[in-house]
């Protein structure tokens, strides 16, 4: 249908356009997607065998649905896939605040506009993009935010009576006729705002002060929900649940590589960053094991979850740290250090709620801890495992490693050291050559130093070495050093 064309009612009937309701227009859509194996909410990663499919039957069943999860689970991301679904464009009357359907007007001023004009009715159109509504549920939202009030200022303009039902304002979901509408966390909107949207939901029907204004409204609704909020903050009111035909759970990714996947999808990075900063594959990994070992985090409050904004925010602030030593230093490029990690403690700090335990330990070192933990998961994939007890003077992997630090006494190691000093340091440490020759012989060159530190790391989390945090960097020893030292 050539739009440009359309500009009156009598055009469009001419055309041949039929109203399609939102939730017949979204199942339609939805049904010729999955016919033709086109990808639905493309950009969505962990989901395609859980919540896509639960959503997907939600659409073609022409349900209001609640996604409920945890804080970072893709909920309103969701939601605003939605709008794919939908028609590229719409009819409606021009100049109508609720987007009247031309061929199914509900508004007194289409209504009259239709008569007056007939088939001359002016028709505009509207985009698939300007279809989206979206408000956050706060404790300050009233019914005349979301449905409407009395308009003295309106009355007094067109000199009418309060009686007369042209004097309403309508609120926010009547505008959004005919639209997606989501109220994000829902559970937080207060229960006698909730009531007001019982009728919305199952008849059709609105109130605006003592006017019974019979609107069958056309809408899709979206609900997100988060399952913490109602024990701490409040909950959705039974009768509304009752009238939301599906509740869909979300989730956090089940794996590393689809964290990886939706970190490098979300992280905000320029051309000059990815330029100077190469980020070995283990690195990601460790990042995203940060995550993975938060949620489990006898520290942290699991019934809050762990947003997956922290590994996206953490990224973003690992490779800064990366990109700040280069230019102190002077160089082009750089490759990403363990060291660098200590670079991502602000972006954990402000994403997770510690219990009581948690804040007596102190968040630095709740995060300093999840990044030893996620290092010592992942050790065991890459080297051969430390066992806790071994016999005495038995010859392990890490022996040559463990007594070139108990014959040289350790060393420092610079956040901001230049590359060159970086690598001069490690090279020292001539047996983890042979470790990484015997265990890892198809690394790539360039992860090298990296390994190398990872090694180092590892071996601290199993007790074999000590480090010790300052100002300035890491110190490595042996670990019964600090101790002689003292003597």
């Amino acid at each position: 249908m050539e739009i440009n064309n359309i500009k009156t009612l009598g055009q469009l009937k001419a055309a041949g356009y039929k109203s399609t309701s939102i939730k017949d227009e979204l199942r339609n859509n939805l049904r010729e997607k999955i016919k033709s194996g086109k990808p639905v909410f493309e950009g969505v990663h962990g989901f395609e065998n859980t919540v896509i499919p639960e959503l997907e039957r939600a659409i073609l069943s022409r349900h209001n649905i609640n996604l409920l999860g945890l804080r970072g689970q893709a909920k309103t991301r969701l939601a605003r896939k939605m709008i794919e679904l939908l028609d590229e464009y719409i009819p409606f009357v021009s100049g109508s605040e609720i987007n009247d359907d031309p061929l199914n007007p509900i508004s007194r001023f289409a209504k009259d506009l239709i008569e007056e004009k007939g088939e001359e009715t002016p028709i505009s159109w509207l985009h698939r993009s300007d279809r989206f509504f979206e408000k956050l549920a706060t404790p300050d939202v009233t019914v005349a935010d979301l449905i409407g009030d009395v308009d003295p200022i309106k009355a007094a303009n067109l000199k009418l009576s309060y009686a007369d039902d042209r004097v309403i304002h309508f609120g926010m979901i009547p505008r959004a006729n005919r639209c997606i509408f989501v109220i994000n966390e829902l559970p937080d909107l207060q229960a006698r705002i909730q009531v007001a949207l019982f009728n919305i939901l199952q008849e059709g029907d609105i109130q605006i002060r003592g006017f019974k204004v019979r609107m069958p409204l056309d809408m899709q609704f979206v609900f997100t929900a988060n399952p913490e909020d109602y024990t701490n903050r409040g909950s959705i009111v039974t009768p509304l649940k009752d009238r939301i035909g599906s509740q869909i759970l979300t989730h956090y990714p089940e794996n590393i590589a689809i964290a990886r996947t939706i970190t490098e999808q979300e992280s905000k990075l320029d051309q000059n960053q990815t330029d100077i900063v190469y980020v070995p594959s283990l690195a990601r990994d460790i990042l995203e094991q940060i995550s993975f070992e938060a949620r489990e985090s006898e520290y942290i409050d699991n019934k809050s979850g762990v947003s997956a904004r922290m590994s996206i925010t953490a990224f973003e602030n690992l490779i800064s740290t990366a990109e700040r030593r280069a230019l102190i230093s002077g160089v082009d490029k750089t490759t990403l250090r363990l060291s660098d990690f200590i670079g991502i403690i602000p972006a954990i700090t402000g994403k997770v709620e510690l219990v009581y335990e948690g804040e007596q330990e102190g968040a630095d070192v709740v995060a300093e801890s999840l990044i030893g933990s996620a290092i010592r998961t992942l050790f065991p994939e890459y080297f051969p495992k430390i066992e806790k007890l071994e016999k005495p003077d038995e010859k392990t992997p890490y022996s040559d490693v463990v007594e070139w630090f108990f014959a040289e006494s350790g060393f420092e190691l610079l956040d901001d050291a230049s590359d060159a000093e970086y690598k001069s340091i490690l090279d020292e440490v001539t047996p983890l050559d042979e470790l990484l020759k015997k265990y890892q012989p198809q690394l790539a060159k360039e992860d090298q130093y990296f390994m190398k530190e990872f090694v180092l790391w590892g071996l601290v989390e199993y007790k074999k070495l000590s480090k010790d945090r300052f100002a300035k960097g890491n110190q490595f020893r042996d670990i019964y050093g600090s101790y002689i030292s003292k003597f």
